[in-house]
């Protein structure tokens, strides 16, 4: 297990900037208006020799433990007790503020190592702040510059002191990339929605522990959040991401970097579980969500959560099964799975349905089987003529998975009526028992040799 390093500070000192800094990639929303970062987010960093998890965390603030502020404070407190090493970061060009000394009274009173980073500390201005955070009392600190990569040596030999790793050990957990104990790779399931709809409370109560910033604002959640977990011996990644408005809704770049974020994760992910307010189901922006995924190709689970607020349960979900299926036709028949986040109820039936969905959505369909079907599908309705020459459809075969991919192979595909194609999609969808996965079809049209030849 790598060892873990959390950034600490107060807003806007840096530390998503060193953050990214250090994983090699822009994993974190970095803006210049403060308190960006509100959860934690983890990723892996390698210095050099070194491997280790680095954490980032929200701005230190000191307000009340019932504000947004003070459980975004609680959150990053979380994070200190579970660290091996702490950067705290201060902002050189500022100087000591009050602030620093008060939170690093609280870093010194966890007892573990810290190292003291100056950051911003490029040019006159910054080296004499740098110079000012000896009275921190956390030793010697560490000038540094994480937009300009400058002081990456000075941070890896104070490192060095607590997280050394040897090249060998490094190597195996390169090797691994993430693979669990039985060398399979987790699934990757992200839980997406509009606002408020009870995303990161959800998480919250499938993991067990309070790890995701929760509340009745909306909109709290900002970066995609990362989470291995465990369900019944099975490894899980899960991704919490932030509420997707309706673009013309969204103002702030702060919302729009953090939209982005949220369809990043859905890009990577295998299993989509987009989740709907019960109470409020399938409203037009839930309907775009759903659009988003299937044009990703992502397998797709649909989240009743707030469940516990339905009075007559069986009649809902009998109704909703219904709209369900007339308004997403792209995904017919994906599940459909009553939630409730709050009152932990239908978490094993969510995790039942995505590794369900993840297997049909990695299934591969002989062509002898495909091909068995398209003849009765062709003869039961032949396709259309063009131009008064009927349109030949010779054999199809899958190429490939993820999401089920096949071609059609034969003359003037081109032509093809859309009507005609969702009837080979749909036939496909209820024969060989694809419900909740994007179905890729793909028109192969056979060269003419003498197409390009004058008449003699």
């Amino acid at each position: 297990m790598l060892p873990t390093v959390v950034i600490v500070g107060r807003p806007n000192v840096g530390k998503s900037t060193l953050f990214n800094r250090l994983v090699g990639k822009k994993l974190a929303l970095v803006d210049d208006q403060p308190g960006v970062t509100r959860d934690r987010r983890a990723g892996e960093a390698h210095l050099l020799d070194l491997n280790f998890s680095i954490v980032d965390t929200a701005g230190f603030e000191d307000e009340p433990a019932a504000s947004l502020a003070g459980r975004m404070r609680l959150q990053t407190e979380s994070a200190i007790a579970e660290a091996d090493v702490i950067l705290f970061v201060i902002d050189a060009r500022i100087g000591v503020h009050p602030d620093d000394r008060h939170f690093a009274a609280l870093v010194r009173k966890s007892g573990r190592p810290v190292i003291l980073i100056a950051n911003k500390a490029e040019g006159k201005v910054g080296l004499a702040g740098a110079y000012d955070a000896y009275s921190l009392g956390l030793g010697d600190p560490l000038p540094f510059s994480a937009e300009h990569g400058e002081g990456i040596g000075e941070l890896h030999e104070a490192l060095r002191h607590y997280i050394g790793v040897p090249e060998s050990e490094a190597g195996d957990e390169a090797d691994e990339d993430d693979a669990g104990e039985d060398g399979a790779k987790p699934l990757r399931v992200a839980i997406v929605g509009r606002p408020n709809a009870g995303k990161s409370t959800l998480i919250n109560t499938m993991i067990g522990q309070d790890r995701l910033l929760t509340g009745p604002e909306a909109g709290i959640t900002r970066d995609s959040i990362a989470i291995d977990w465990q369900w019944r011996g099975r490894d899980v990644k899960l991704f919490d991401t932030a509420g997707l408005r309706r673009r013309a809704r969204i103002e702030e770049k702060l919302e729009k970097l953090a939209a982005t974020d949220a369809i990043r994760a859905v890009k990577f992910a295998e299993v989509v579980v987009i989740l709907l307010d019960a109470t409020i189901p399938f409203e037009k922006q839930d309907l775009s969500i759903v659009d988003l995924v299937e044009r990703e190709g992502r397998a797709v689970v649909i989240g009743l959560n707030k469940w516990d607020l339905i009075e007559d349960r069986q009649a809902t979900l009998a109704a909703l099964r219904e709209k369900c299926d007339r308004l997403l036709p792209q995904v017919r028949g994906c599940p459909l799975v009553p939630v409730s986040g709050l009152a932990a109820e239908g978490l094993d039936r969510l995790m039942e349905a995505a590794f369900r969905v993840a297997d049909i959505w990695s299934r591969r369909i002989s062509t002898a089987q495909l091909n068995r079907w398209l003849e009765g599908a062709v003869s039961a309705h032949p396709p259309p003529a063009v131009s008064g020459r009927r349109i030949k459809i010779r054999y199809m075969t899958q190429p490939k998975s993820r999401p089920p991919y096949f071609a059609l192979f034969g003359n003037q595909l081109s032509a093809l009526p859309d009507a005609y194609t969702r009837y080979l999609v749909n036939g496909l969808r209820q024969t060989f028992d694809l419900p909740g996965v994007p179905i890729r079809l793909s028109m192969r049209t056979s060269d003419n040799p003498y197409a390009d030849r004058k008449k003699r």
